[in-house]
């Protein structure tokens, strides 16, 4: 199979385990994001992908070929860093022509690809500038230019983005993406930033402690989340979990805790219904609050609101919910005043079930 594949891979540093066992395939042109927090084994994972971890067991394909045990420079890949690590001697288009130069490629064909590179990634007025000359987003931009010009058959990028401020970070996702769409080429991507996933991933993979918890596509993990952690981890600000009960009333389930009774959707009604556990944790994500009732599917919520947050189309509430906290992202007009205790409601179509011991999605 082209692309990349790993099969039971595992790696340990002596007595530590730190990925138990990793099979994931990712198809030939396929940009995947793997995003966890720090410590889940994302960038291990990536590195292994590359040749600078060994594996302490399982298999590495990359186009169809073992490379397992192939040193880096066996795989056919390119790797961008956090760090632009720039000769800062050299100017743009010797730091970018570097790798091709050392493996005494033709002057001729190493001028062509740096010229196609810098076009690509709008460099082409700055080649003659030294690093110390360039901004943030020049110096990110010139270090994927150096692992373009190489043509591989993967790129791979460790968190590229976290040195950036917030505003190149936005911008460089874009430049990313419309990248993936020029070069047509299989990209693996490790982040801790769930933005970041969800705006260039056309699957993303969620690690926690060295295991895969989900794989899918932005709006699968989204809309679709297989437990608590991914839940929260994904969506921001993070989901709202609150414990509950399930109570059947007259052939309808609902939701009943501290300081709300909600009906649950169709979608979940009869797995509810079969559903011997009575303790639930009940998921409510943030942006599902209303100020205003939406037939046929609002509840009404009664919110003590500690803090109000105002950030243009939305406010953000740090609230209690039946002395609970609870965070509510709620749409708002430009001139509207900051929100206090009342009642909002809630988009009960949205309402998600976990298992309140194994945290796994009804």
């Amino acid at each position: 199979m082209s692309g990349v594949s790993l099969r039971n891979v595992t790696k340990r540093y002596g007595n530590v385990t730190v990925i138990p066992d990793l099979s994931l395939d990712i198809a030939e042109g396929e940009f995947v994001v793997f995003v966890g927090p720090s410590g889940c084994g994302k960038s291990t994972t990536l590195r292994m992908i590359a040749g600078l971890e060994k594996v302490t067991s399982g298999r590495i394909d990359i186009a169809g070929r073992d490379v397992t045990w192939a040193r880096p420079k066996e795989r056919d890949i390119a790797m961008v860093f956090q760090s632009y690590a720039l000769y800062p001697h050299m100017n743009v288009a010797r730091n970018m022509s570097f790798a091709l130069r050392l493996a005494g490629r033709p002057k001729d064909e190493i001028a062509e690809r740096v010229r196609i590179a810098a076009d690509m990634l709008e460099l082409t007025p700055y080649l003659e500038r030294k690093p110390k000359d360039l901004s943030g987003g020049q110096r990110q931009r010139v270090a994927m230019g150096r692992s373009i010009v190489r043509d591989a058959y993967v790129f791979l990028f460790d968190e590229p983005l976290s040195n950036l401020d917030a505003k190149l970070r936005s911008s460089m996702r874009t430049e990313l993406a419309l990248l993936h769409k020029k070069l047509d080429r299989t990209m693996v991507y490790v982040t801790h930033d769930q933005i970041e996933a969800m705006t260039m991933a056309d699957r993303i993979v969620i690690m926690k402690d060295g295991l895969i918890q989900q794989v899918g596509s932005p709006k699968d993990v989204y809309n679709t989340p297989v437990n608590t952690f991914v839940a929260t981890f994904m969506g921001s600000p993070s989901m709202n979990l609150l414990p509950a009960d399930l109570s059947d009333e007259g052939g309808d389930v609902f939701a009943t805790g501290a300081g709300f009774k909600l009906p649950l959707p169709d979608r979940l009604q009869e797995a509810a219904r079969n559903s011997a556990r009575k303790g639930i944790t009940l998921g409510m994500r943030p942006e599902h609050f209303s100020a205003e009732a939406r037939a046929p599917h609002f509840s009404a919520v009664d919110l003590h609101v500690k803090v109000a947050e105002y950030i243009g189309s939305s406010q953000y509430l740090a609230a209690d919910l039946g002395g609970q906290a609870v965070t509510a992202a709620v749409e708002v007009g430009p001139e509207s005043d900051l929100m206090t205790d009342g009642t909002f409601f809630f988009d009960t179509s949205r309402l998600y079930l976990f298992d309140r011991k194994t945290g796994d999605a009804f």
